[in-house]
């Protein structure tokens, strides 16, 4: 897989008469009873529409992009353009009097702004230069001076970039804008599931299997450059298909089979060190969770019944020291937590008829799930005690019933959660802030997906 790489250069702005500062300028829990307003002027294009055909798609690409990015946070209500007072396209990227054709901030205090983005673009050949100012505007204070450098098609990359400098500008957090998927999906035809990766946003989709079956539960290596997943392969010389477990890396192409044996090889965890993968074996018996080597070497069995018990479902802490999973030992499928090493088992959820799919938040301090009540699933969030439990969706379909809502996985800033929705007929991809205040969907599009898989940033 090919990788991308784009020069980020900050700039040094010696001419302005403004200091660029560092400090905290949104709190992170403000958002949820004030959004700061931002205005945000279209790009500026410095060259003539001449110099390069392209110019008006690659600015537009980078404009949405980190509009979206930005809305996305929940931090921020965009200024509409129509309330601006100054004409932005004769105005400079920096104020007056320092630039001759300077904006002036009391322009931007008029319309209530609380920060401005000010951000032009020029394309020599293939690549593409966006040099970006953020400013306090009440304070008339640079924020954040930065000039980006990169292959025109990595405009996008180059704008969720910018929109994590932002974040981590205003609050001393990077964002999740560089961030991928692995999901399951139909998109290649109906008749069969295939793995697929793509941003964040569902932008640039990658199919990265094409096994022309039903492929799962895919799941990130540690360091984002393999990933684990389950396929009912047909075997060389038989009929048999089985639900074995295959490892891509993505930077060779490679693919490695590394757990065959009969029955379920499913729900890949790998361990922080990247060393072992914690996975769902049955081996014609109840399903139990096991450690394994990535050479498929079985280093220890995790669960152990009780007898007729099903252990499914393994999510490893961010720090390898907990293990969550779904057992139905005391009746109903629930969540449950234990020690790395199988110890300390713990009952965390009590309620509902099917509780499943745990995920852990990236701090450690939270864990979220899939709860069936009655004929359907919500996503709910609790504290990793089984405390604190918050519901995230309640969606309806069209005929006024109740949607189903499953498979969710935290963002690496542990801002979001991710899930697939049945609300509109087909299995969509949607987010949701962590206490449920926001949700935004993500795929729009007549595909179904399964198990989305949420990564840290891509460096």
């Amino acid at each position: 897989m090919r990788i991308l790489c784009i020069l980020l250069a900050l700039m040094t702005f010696a001419q302005m008469s403004l200091a660029q500062d560092s400090g905290i300028y949104i709190k992170l829990g403000e958002a949820r009873t004030k959004k700061s307003l931002m205005a945000f002027p279209p790009l500026q294009y410095f060259g003539s529409p001449t110099s390069s055909s392209k110019y008006q798609s690659v600015g537009a690409e980078m404009f949405n992009t980190i509009t979206n990015d930005l809305s996305v946070s929940s931090y921020f209500q965009f200024v509409n353009q129509s309330a601006f007072l100054e004409d932005t396209s004769k105005t400079g990227l920096q104020p007056a009097p320092g630039q001759p054709n300077g904006f002036k901030f009391q322009s931007w205090s008029a319309v209530g702004a609380d920060f401005l983005v000010k951000a032009g673009f020029s394309i020599a050949g293939d690549e593409v230069t966006l040099e970006t100012y953020t400013y306090q505007v009440s304070q008339a204070k640079l924020v954040l001076g930065k000039k980006y450098k990169g292959p025109t098609s990595s405009a996008r990359r180059i704008a969720h970039t910018f929109s994590n400098d932002v974040l981590k500008a205003l609050t001393g957090k990077e964002g999740m804008f560089l961030s991928r998927v692995v999901v399951s999906s139909d998109r290649g035809g109906s008749k069969y599931k295939e793995i697929y990766l793509m941003d964040w946003d569902s932008a640039n989709p990658d199919q990265l299997t094409n096994h022309r079956s039903i492929s799962i539960s895919p799941a990130w290596s540690p360091d984002g450059k393999k990933v684990a997943y389950t396929s009912y392969v047909k075997r060389v010389g038989t009929k048999f298909r089985n639900a074995d477990m295959l490892l891509l890396d993505l930077i060779s192409g490679k693919r490695s089979l590394i757990s065959y044996r009969q029955g379920i090889n499913s729900g890949a965890a790998f361990s922080p060190d990247g060393k072992y993968i914690y996975l769902t074996i049955s081996q014609g018996n109840n399903p139990d969770i096991y450690k394994m080597s990535y050479d498929g070497t079985l280093v220890g069995k995790i669960t152990n019944g009780p007898a007729g018990a099903m252990n499914v479902e393994p999510a490893v802490s961010w720090d390898g020291s907990k293990i969550a999973f779904s057992s139905d030992r005391a009746g109903k499928p629930m969540i449950y937590t234990m020690n790395a090493d199988g110890s300390g088992v713990k009952r965390l959820t009590f309620a509902g008829v099917f509780n499943s799919s745990p995920s852990w938040s990236p701090d450690g301090k939270k864990i979220a799930f899939a709860g069936q009540s009655e004929d359907h699933f919500d996503i709910f969030v609790m504290n990793s005690d089984g405390t604190g439990m918050v519901r995230l969706t309640s969606a309806k379909k069209p005929n006024g019933r109740a949607s189903s809502n499953e498979d969710p996985s935290f963002s690496p800033d542990g801002r979001f959660v991710m899930y697939t929705s049945n609300r509109t007929g087909k299995n969509q991809i949607y987010i949701s802030t962590v206490d449920g205040t926001e949700e935004r969907r993500v795929t729009n599009d007549n595909y179904n997906y399964f198990k989305p898989k949420w990564s840290k940033n891509v460096d």
